[in-house]
């Protein structure tokens, strides 16, 4: 890629102005995402300034799986019904919804966890760090990190995005919100699996979805 389209694509993500991206990424030593970063840091990203407004509209979409073995409902909210009418913010939620299927998140984010669930893992970890015989003063690392990988398989916004797995579903959030001029927010979703707790399991299903989408 060009530095006339880094520039481009800075600009599309984030929302600054051409000298800034330009400063950006000569800073960074071209390197998008530490750009992106940067401005971000330098409170110039206009995606973070947004993230702060009401987010009161937006669209409920869905995905039924082929043969209707998966549903899913995914509330996603914008700040005007004139970006929540825009086709681009409803393939957003199209897109969101298929990804759900295919991922199987549990939460929204990390601060949907609840604190029991998050301790019973953290403590899980530990016990793995000492069965591994892992020295005292790294254990409490190892297990941040470990805590970090299950934020990464059960947060949707920390999760890669299955259209694009160069990029968190976060990050695709933070495109759109740069893209589409408005805060916008997943706030809730729910996943449906014919048969889920009884004979098949949903992760078989959600292999099926991966698998279609050439994952």
């Amino acid at each position: 890629m060009g530095a006339s389209e880094d520039i481009k694509t800075l600009r599309e993500r984030t929302g600054a102005g051409i000298l800034d991206c330009k400063k950006a990424l000569t800073e960074s030593g071209g390197d998008l995402e530490k750009a992106v970063d940067w401005l971000r840091a330098k409170g110039i990203s206009n995606a973070d300034k947004k993230a702060s407004r009401a987010a009161t509209e937006g669209l409920v979409a869905t995905y039924i799986h082929a043969g209707g073995k998966i549903g899913v409902l995914v509330e996603v909210n914008c700040e005007t019904d004139f970006v929540a009418l825009n086709e681009a913010f409803k393939q957003l939620c199209r897109d969101l919804a298929m990804h759900i299927a295919a991922a199987a998140p549990e939460y929204v984010s990390k601060e949907d966890v609840p604190a029991d669930a998050l301790d019973r893992e953290r403590e899980v970890q530990k016990q793995r760090v000492i069965e591994e015989g892992k020295p005292a003063h790294i254990a409490e690392k190892i297990v941040e990190g470990r805590l970090g990988k299950f934020y990464e398989e059960k947060c949707l916004l920390e999760q890669k995005f299955v259209k694009d797995d160069a990029k968190t579903v976060r990050e695709v959030l933070t495109d759109a919100v740069a893209r589409l001029g408005e805060n916008i927010k997943v706030r809730r979703f729910v996943r449906f699996v014919v048969g889920e707790g009884l004979e098949k399991k949903s992760t078989d299903f959600a292999s099926e979805v991966a698998a279609q989408l050439g994952r």
